[in-house]
């Protein structure tokens, strides 16, 4: 149970349970982002970036990538574990029949025999019921599990896709101004056919417009290997989604502000601390069953059945038997086997613990990196947007003026390199803006429904 009032306390009533501080609101604020009204729901928070290509490509991913089918088959075979302990508590019943022929001194003799054997443990101590307790934990355990896979798979999907769409303005950015580059170099090459200009100013050139040249390669490189990780995440083989992706779209961008949850809403939604919340619950469930194993254990028993010395025989009323059995086993000396045992999940248990309190920090550091994150990448952006418009300005001018014979060759080097630089910095800082939104989402616990 999650409370919060000025530092909140993050524990269950349970005084086994242990107990985190949690703050009552986001110490790192965003322009992106408002605390205090309703929070946004961010089942499908990919659906906020307005692109149907990323929206496709994460419900495909969600279908078809082999973690979420582990995750899945690992739930599966969790609820199947709850019906092999559910069955303890249950009598079982099993039939049986036989024919025997035996011979002795010369006289032989034929016995038939079929019945029906019952037997029932009462779990007068709780043991087979802890058990039950501990394989349902684990089960809720691995659905959250299964969750958590798919909130990580969802960011993962939209982080490559950011990745790939930067890496497109990139190359755009670097082409163009590979063009420009050129321009200018044929610039020179005029110039210095007619005399007014020397072969150092055309070298430069040269040198500029080939810089900017070799960076294209290692662009499309970056770019193939970014549409190769989506198709393995989307369950393809690389090169799957090459037609699909081969057209040059913006960084997806969100197209509303953000409500942030208070931080104990948001350690609820998050599966790894519901996952981690029930590891404790099953390990809770298992100190209870060993301990109950240090005490005495019953069961009954009975069989009815039919015995005669002739298949005739066995329809007669003579032929019927019973048999009734209670036990009772109590265990005296096991070398403090039991006793260890307990200790052994006791344990188990503190791990459990201390593995919540660290799920829970770390769910509170993720949000609050994710907030600065953002904070400080809209706040670049905005100055980059700035730098490179002063950039776009300044080369046009220093072109124009070189042109003119007003200014040396030097000056244009240092604008074109400039609006190169801003430029690329402009489209990489646009891709981490996009990023840190989704990273934002998935700190919060979105990409799965409660």
């Amino acid at each position: 149970m999650l409370v919060t009032a000025g530092c909140a306390s993050l524990a269950p009533t349970d005084d086994a349970w242990p107990k985190v501080a949690v703050p009552a609101v986001w110490s790192a604020g965003s322009n992106a982002t408002a605390q205090g009204a309703a929070a946004t729901s961010l089942a499908q928070w990919w659906q906020r970036l307005d692109d149907a290509v990323l929206t496709t490509l994460v419900e495909q991913a969600l279908r078809a990538n082999t973690s979420v089918r582990t995750a899945q088959a690992a739930l599966q075979q969790a609820r199947a574990q709850v019906d092999v302990q559910s069955a303890g508590l249950l009598p079982s019943v099993g039939a049986s029949a036989s024919a025997q022929r035996s011979r002795a001194n010369n006289n032989t003799g034929n016995t038939f025999q079929a019945g029906f054997d019952a037997s029932w443990e009462p779990d007068v101590f709780g043991r087979v019921r802890s058990g039950v307790s501990a394989s349902e934990a684990d089960a809720r355990a691995a659905e959250a599990s299964l969750a958590d896979v798919q909130v990580s798979l969802a960011a993962e999907v939209a982080v490559n896709y950011i990745e790939l769409r930067g890496l497109q303005q990139r190359l755009a950015i670097a082409r163009s101004n590979l063009a420009s580059q050129q321009e200018t170099l044929q610039i020179t090459q005029w110039r210095l056919q007619a005399g007014l200009t020397t072969s150092l100013v055309t070298e430069q050139a040269r040198a500029a417009a080939e810089q900017t040249a070799a960076q294209i390669p290692s662009l499309e490189a970056s770019l193939a290997q970014s549409r190769y990780s989506l198709a393995v995440l989307t369950g393809q083989v690389p090169g799957a989604l090459d037609a699909t992706l081969a057209a040059s779209a913006p960084v997806p961008q969100p197209t509303a502000e953000l409500a942030l949850a208070i931080p104990a809403e948001t350690l609820r939604q998050r599966p790894d601390v519901r996952a981690a919340e029930q590891r404790i619950a099953a390990a809770l469930a298992r100190v209870s069953q060993a301990d109950a194993a240090r005490y005495p254990s019953f069961s009954l028993g009975g069989s009815l059945g039919l015995r005669a010395l002739t298949l005739g025989a066995l329809s007669g009323g003579s032929a019927v038997t019973s048999a009734l059995l209670g036990s009772v086993s109590i265990p005296l000396l096991d070398g403090g086997a039991a006793r260890a045992q307990v200790r052994v999940q006791s344990a188990a248990l503190e791990q459990a613990r201390v593995a919540y309190e660290a799920t829970v920090l770390t769910a509170l550091q993720d949000v609050e990196n994710a907030l600065v994150s953002l904070r400080g990448d809209r706040e670049k952006l905005e100055r980059l947007t700035a730098a490179a418009d002063a950039a776009r300005n300044a080369a046009l001018l220093a072109q124009q003026r070189y042109s003119s014979g007003l200014i040396d060759f030097q000056a244009v080097l240092e604008t074109q390199r400039t609006l190169l630089s801003t430029q690329e910095s402009v489209a990489i800082t646009t891709a981490a803006v996009a990023a840190d939104h989704v990273r934002l989402y998935k700190a919060l616990g979105g990409g799965w429904k409660t």
